[in-house]
C-alpha cells in the first residue's frame, strides 16, 4: 500500500509543480502559523476560523495542513497526501469564504472580498501530484526504492503468514 502511495516517475514537470505549489502555499501557511508575510499568526487565525463557525479541531487541522503540507510537498515526502490535504483546504476555502465574490481576485479593491481564481490555480497545480506523484528529486522516490529493495520474497511472505 505504501509503495503505491509513494510511487512516482522521474518527472521534472511534477517536481516543478510541486516546488512552486509548495512555495506559494508555504507563504500562506507561514502567515497563519508564524505571522510572517503580513499574516496574523496562529492565535488570531484560530480566532478567525472559530468565529466563522469552524470547530477548533478542524481549524487546527486546516492551519497545520497549510503550514506542514507545503514542507512535505517541497521535500516530496508523502506528496499525494499533502496535495490531497491542500486541495481539500482550497475547496473548503472557496465554499466557505470566496465563492460569493466570484472568480476574480480583488485587483482593484472595488469588491468586498477576494474571488477564487487563486484557489482554482492551486487545485490545478496540485491535481497532477495527487494523480502522478511527486516526480523527480523527491523523497517519495527514495522511499519507494527502499521499500522495493526490502520487500520480502513471495515465498518468505507466504511462510510468514503461515506461522
Amino acid at each position: 500500500m505504501l509503495s503505491r502511495l509513494v510511487h512516482t516517475d522521474f518527472d521534472y514537470t511534477l517536481a516543478w509543480l510541486r516546488a512552486v505549489a509548495a512555495a506559494v502555499m508555504f507563504a500562506h501557511g507561514a502567515q497563519k502559523v508564524l505571522g510572517w508575510f503580513g499574516g496574523n499568526g496562529y492565535d488570531a487565525t484560530m480566532s478567525g476560523f472559530t468565529s466563522m463557525g469552524i470547530p477548533a479541531p478542524l481549524a487546527i487541522v486546516a492551519i497545520l495542513t497549510e503550514f506542514f503540507g507545503p514542507l512535505a510537498l517541497f521535500a516530496g515526502l508523502l506528496s499525494r497526501v499533502a496535495a490531497v490535504g491542500l486541495v481539500i483546504e482550497m475547496i473548503v476555502a472557496v465554499a466557505l469564504v470566496h465563492l460569493p465574490f466570484g472568480l476574480f481576485m480583488n485587483w482593484t479593491g472595488m469588491q468586498p472580498g477576494e474571488g477564487f481564481e487563486f484557489h482554482i490555480l492551486c487545485i490545478a497545480m496540485l491535481a497532477p501530484i495527487v494523480v502522478r506523484g511527486a516526480g523527480a528529486l523527491s523523497l517519495d522516490r527514495l522511499v519507494e526504492r527502499w521499500l522495493l529493495a526490502h520487500r520480502p520474497a513471495t515465498g518468505e511472505l507466504r511462510d510468514a503468514h503461515a506461522h
